[in-house]
């Protein structure tokens, strides 16, 4: 979404959601006018053969974002409603598909509520939560890696390695800079590095550039990664665990949009990898 824009969005459990899908019946709404083709799919069989190449979302996947990105969206909402939305919510908001980015669901939550929010407004606060100001530090400080440095190089002695990410730059560097296993992924696209965001495909297409989509895997946990999968013609793993906000809807999801399978967490890979050997 382009910042100043005015996207055509539903609220959650809105009759209004139901509506553009009965219109649409074989797409998933994106909240901005736009559908994207689902085919409907069934959940697919296993890959033939091994991955060369794998890609991996960032937030959710190799990092635990519930006392940062979550908990800065539900702070923004609440010091800008005035209403206090809950973490069953928020789920419900960060699974329709175009919510990958917080301040574009932050400004229509707010605004859902009744206080109509620019895109600009919502990065403002969003940001001052996250990074802090003066007075308060950032959630960012409550941030933790999923994933350690020594399974990261297991995976790069036998795949090429890749990040697509949500993130900006500044929010990338700020976690991974730092992490002594960053220099194991060959590329890293975050938003500032493509023209349109997920769930576009572009940042996998920069990925993949000329080579064969069916030979890269992608692992995300948003609906947003397996949309973007799903048009790159990219085989993808959903990252979700049962018992979360939301599983069976967001399960059903990702396997009508062709999922290869539903894990629990990013390390749950191994075991699936060696079986498809």
């Amino acid at each position: 979404m382009l910042p100043g824009s005015a996207p055509l969005f539903a609220p959650c459990n809105s009759s209004v959601t139901s509506h553009f899908q009965a219109q649409q019946p074989h797409a998933i709404y994106t909240g901005e006018g736009l559908y994207v083709p689902t085919r409907r799919t069934k959940l697919r069989t296993p890959l033939e053969k091994q991955p060369q190449i794998l890609i991996f979302d960032v937030d959710g996947v190799l990092v635990d974002v519930r006392g940062t990105y979550w908990r800065s969206a539900l702070e923004a909402v609440r010091h800008l409603s005035g209403h206090r939305v809950t973490y069953a919510e928020l789920h419900c908001w960060k699974a329709k598909p175009g919510y990958n980015d917080d301040w574009r669901m932050t400004a229509d939550w707010v605004t859902s509520l009744g206080t109509p929010t620019t895109y600009q407004q919502a990065q403002s606060v969003f940001n001052d939560f996250y990074w802090g100001t003066k007075d308060r530090p950032g959630n960012v400080l409550h941030e933790k890696l999923l994933i350690t440095p020594r399974q990261i190089e297991r995976w790069s002695a036998r795949y090429e390695l890749n990040l697509f990410t949500g993130r900006n730059r500044r929010e990338f560097s700020s976690t991974f800079d730092r992490w002594p296993a960053a220099h194991h992924f060959r590329m890293v696209i975050t938003m500032d590095d493509v023209t349109h965001i997920k769930p576009h495909p572009e940042g996998l297409h920069k990925i993949l550039g000329d080579r064969d989509p069916s030979t890269a895997l992608y692992l995300g946990d948003n609906i947003d990664d397996a949309l973007a999968a799903r048009e790159a013609g990219v085989p993808f793993i959903a990252i979700i665990a049962p018992g979360e906000h939301g599983y069976r809807a967001r399960a059903a999801t990702f396997r009508k949009l062709g999922a290869l399978a539903l894990l629990p967490r990013a390390t749950a890979l191994n075991p699936w990898l060696s079986a498809t050997r």
